[in-house]
């Protein structure tokens, strides 16, 4: 079943398809193409339902893609699952539709087990580009891991007034390339104070 909304869409590019001019005949079909590739959410959910991992994790980002209130949650729901790969994607796609109603579910997932799943908690919460989120992600720049306070220094960089300057400065020197590099980003794009 399509949804009305991608009906109409479909509708509306379908005589633009014999446009005679090439530019509007080449953007319905690239529109109608993006439009192929999105699927109504009750086929993505059951894909959620009844998929093995790899089918899991592709319905995981398409529901990213849908977005809106009704995908909130089976993401929350898959952000707390023991598999890591639909955990980690659950958390991307989390990020990706910044609903504050997650907020929680992302800091929570600041305290797994797994580093690769708090790096992507962190990447998520800083496209939130909320202030309050600074103290939370802080401690994270000590981490020293190449993999945590990298995206850390990313994500504070996206939110910080220009405060962490100088501890980005500080993160230049750090041991390890990855940090390096992270540091020399954040310094390019931070917003001064």
């Amino acid at each position: 079943m399509e949804p009305s909304a991608t009906a109409k869409r479909r509708d509306a590019l379908i005589p633009l398809l014999k446009d005679p001019d090439g530019d509007v005949r080449a953007a319905a079909a690239a529109a109608m193409e993006k439009l192929e590739g999105i699927q109504s959410l009750d086929e993505v959910i059951e894909q959620l339902k009844k998929g093995g991992v790899a089918a899991k994790v592709r319905a995981i980002y398409a529901l990213a893609e849908i977005g809106g209130d009704k995908v909130v949650a089976p993401l929350v729901y898959c952000a707390s699952r023991p598999e890591e790969e639909i955990r980690g994607a659950a958390i991307d796609a989390l990020g990706t539709i910044s609903n504050r109603s997650t907020l929680q579910v992302l800091v929570e997932r600041l305290k797994d087990n797994n580093s690769g799943i708090r790096a992507r908690a962190i990447r998520a919460l800083g496209n939130f580009r909320d202030p309050a989120l600074v103290p939370v992600l802080l401690p994270f720049l000590d981490s020293g891991d190449g993999l945590t306070d990298v995206e850390a220094i990313l994500s504070l960089s996206a939110i910080d007034n220009g405060s962490l300057q100088e501890r980005f400065v500080e993160l230049t020197r750090s041991p390890n390339a990855a940090t390096r590099v992270a540091a020399a980003t954040a310094l390019g794009v931070l917003r001064l104070a």
